[in-house]
């Protein structure tokens, strides 16, 4: 008798990979400090700074900004070629896809409902009086937390870690892909090219074929 296809959980990153922008980059461009945001966005994927202490900077520099500025930002966010495609390969499976991100509830919140997302998990932005304070309401979704996510959800939804992918270009993505069975670089740093298990270009659907690696 065929086994039954195996039920798998994808967990992608969002900058750069879900998405071909830098959330905090589009909105740094209203706040009129996106060469600055881009700078240190670049040094913290490389590895060179911490995650959280870079991620605090760049949103200080967006104090005073309307919150009108994540509509904006939103209609402005380009889907990564593949996505739509790898989500629906995934759910015929009877899978999960769930995208963890550095980047912003505010902006995810409308992108994972577009996408059919069926998990996310993000950092939120403080607004008092209509504009942002340029500080981060909670814990910062940072390396660790990412990892955390794909254990917490494969738990919930009954998935083996066996049965996991996640997805990513950066190096607070290291953590998930090697907590998960199968750690997928994409458009990725060279610290993350030569730590994945698999490295694809481009687009998102060129990670369909490895769904049949998973068990």
């Amino acid at each position: 008798m065929t086994a039954p296809p195996v039920r798998p959980l994808i967990v992608l990153d969002c900058d750069s990979t879900t998405i071909q922008d830098e959330v905090i980059e589009l909105i740094a461009d209203a706040a009129g400090t996106r060469e600055l945001v881009a700078e240190v966005t670049e040094r913290a994927m490389r590895g060179e700074l911490d995650f959280a202490e870079s991620l605090r900077e760049r949103v200080a520099t967006l104090a005073g900004t309307p919150e009108s500025v994540f509509e904006e930002t939103y209609r402005r966010v380009r889907p990564t070629p593949g996505i739509h495609e790898l989500v629906a390969a995934v759910h015929e499976r009877g899978g999960r896809v769930g995208v963890v991100s550095g980047g912003f509830h505010e902006v995810l919140d409308p992108l994972a409902a577009d996408l059919g997302i069926d998990l996310w998990r993000a950092n939120r932005l403080e607004v008092e009086h209509g504009v942002l304070t340029g500080r981060v309401l909670g814990a910062i979704v940072d390396a660790e937390a990412k990892a955390r996510a794909l254990a917490e959800w494969a738990e919930a939804e009954g998935i083996p870690l066996s049965a996991t992918m996640a997805i990513g270009d950066g190096a607070n993505d290291l953590e998930m892909m090697a907590l998960a069975a199968l750690g997928v670089a994409f458009n990725a740093k060279p610290i993350v090219r030569e730590r994945a298990d698999v490295s694809i270009e481009d687009d998102l659907a060129r990670a369909i074929p490895l769904l049949d690696r998973l068990g």
